[in-house]
């Protein structure tokens, strides 16, 4: 059967609203954030309900047509630009919230809602969703479990995998997994669920979220502090969460290269009169302010004296809090000031991560002495961003990652946090996974998708 017969099928099937192809696909369709080269689609599937969604892919696996499913387009690491003579299948029009319940603390919606959508959502509830990341604005949910979404929240709330109580799925063949029932305690055989998230895609199509919201904090303070290395940022990390507990909501560490390069691309004043190694932004939920702000200064007050704080800021208004988390915007600002940026989203033992920056800046300043790189992080939860500038590198961009990613193994790190897989991180996946690791999540590949329709060469090669 032919790919002109698959589109064809797909259009009086679903409608050519639903259905485009060629030269008709937008380009914001034929890749990602990610930088990786451009590719156009066979066809573009626009479905509006799980049902057409489920057409969608029998029909392709009638024809033995590859599945790149899409979401907003904002990963990092290529899942979502479409392999040579794929279709392209975007949940963007799955974008209604369906079921938002602040006594039991669920919503449901369709996978592709934006994240920004549910933050929304939860406020105007009362209530709070746990992720946070720059590109709410734009990312879907959807492709946030796909990828188990990290970001600011991960130190109070967890990954997305946390948040995400059930599923609806739609396998290669079309078959619908519903999975979508709002216990916490459901021991009925295997959790079905957590094979799609993180899968990127590779599993299945997700269509429908369930997730769980926590209650809105009454208060939350928010400090700027300065540090001298970083075991004392993680000795400060462990007085906050000594005294403050689950209420640390985040814990953001800068090197003084990130703080520097935010400085300049975002033409912002310096917070302290002096330069200091590290700095970090810490946010601190409670039921007082007036109570929180106090507990908050008599915290620093003893960090200072037992000299892990060098100086501190503490937000008296929410104008301050946001002027000082402008400071952690510049990883917006990467593509426009590096050329290009080589970015890196790691996770190690929390004990290591001084040491492994370290040992990068020394690696890299030893073949790239004129190197500029920055170190900054969800450091609370093990997670660290490094980014470099192939400029200063000799655009030398496959060395810089061989090397970064060489230490990642040798510190037995991850050499992905929370961007995920997809294409630009394959070549490197051995150095987080054994042997048998592979094997098994290729055994799970082949059970859910016999014949390696979806999305296919992500993450792994069968």
């Amino acid at each position: 059967m032919s790919q002109e017969q698959l589109i064809q099928e797909l259009i009086s099937t679903l409608g050519a609203d639903v259905v485009l192809c060629g030269a008709d696909v937008p380009e914001r369709y034929h890749t990602d954030w990610s930088g990786t080269p451009p590719q156009q689609p066979l066809a573009l599937v626009r479905p509006r309900t799980t049902e057409e969604v489920s057409a969608a892919l029998r029909l392709c696996s009638a024809h033995k047509v590859a599945v790149v499913p899409q979401g907003g387009m904002t990963g990092l690491a290529g899942a979502a630009t479409p392999t040579q003579g794929a279709v392209a299948l975007s949940l963007d029009r799955m974008n209604r919230i369906e079921d938002i319940n602040p006594q039991t603390g669920l919503m449901q919606v369709q996978a592709g809602v934006t994240l920004q959508a549910v933050q929304e959502a939860a406020v105007a509830a009362g209530m709070v969703f746990g992720v946070d990341l720059g590109a709410r604005g734009s990312c879907q949910i959807g492709g946030n479990v796909s990828t188990n979404a990290g970001g600011n929240g991960v130190l109070q709330h967890g990954m997305m995998r946390e948040q995400v109580l059930g599923l609806e799925v739609v396998l290669a063949d079309g078959a619908v997994l519903p999975m979508l029932r709002p216990m916490i305690k459901n021991n009925t055989g295997y959790d079905l669920k957590q094979f799609f998230i993180g899968a990127e895609g590779t599993l299945g199509v997700i269509t429908r979220v369930l997730l769980r919201l926590r209650p809105a904090p009454k208060a939350t303070a928010t400090t700027l502090v300065a540090m001298p290395d970083f075991d004392t940022a993680l000795a400060v990390l462990g007085r906050m969460q000594s005294h403050f507990g689950n209420s640390v909501a985040a814990y953001e560490l800068m090197w003084d290269s990130f703080v520097q390069a935010s400085l300049s691309w975002l033409k912002l004043s310096a917070p302290f009169a002096e330069r200091h190694p590290m700095l970090a932004l810490i946010n601190v939920d409670g039921k007082n302010e007036a109570q929180l702000q106090d507990d908050i200064q008599q915290v620093l007050e003893e960090a200072m004296e037992a000299g892990e704080v060098l100086d501190a800021i503490v937000a008296q208004s929410v104008a301050q809090a946001q002027q000082l988390w402008k400071l952690r915007e510049a990883p917006a600002e990467l593509n426009n000031n590096m050329h290009p940026a080589i970015n890196f989203d790691v996770s190690l033992p929390q004990a290591d991560i001084g040491r492994f920056a370290n040992a990068c800046e020394a690696a890299f300043t030893a073949r790239w002495p004129q190197k500029h790189s920055l170190y900054f992080g969800h450091v609370g939860d093990g997670n660290l961003h490094v980014s470099v500038d192939g400029a200063t590198v000799n655009g030398e961009c496959d060395a810089v990652e061989a090397e970064l990613y060489r230490l990642v193994g040798e510190f037995k790190g991850s050499v992905s946090a929370e961007h995920g897989i997809g294409l630009h991180k394959k070549p490197y996946l051995s150095n987080s996974r054994s042997p048998a690791e592979m094997a098994a999540m290729r055994a799970i590949k082949l059970a859910l998708d016999p014949l390696g329709l979806m999305n296919p060469g992500k993450v792994f090669e069968l």
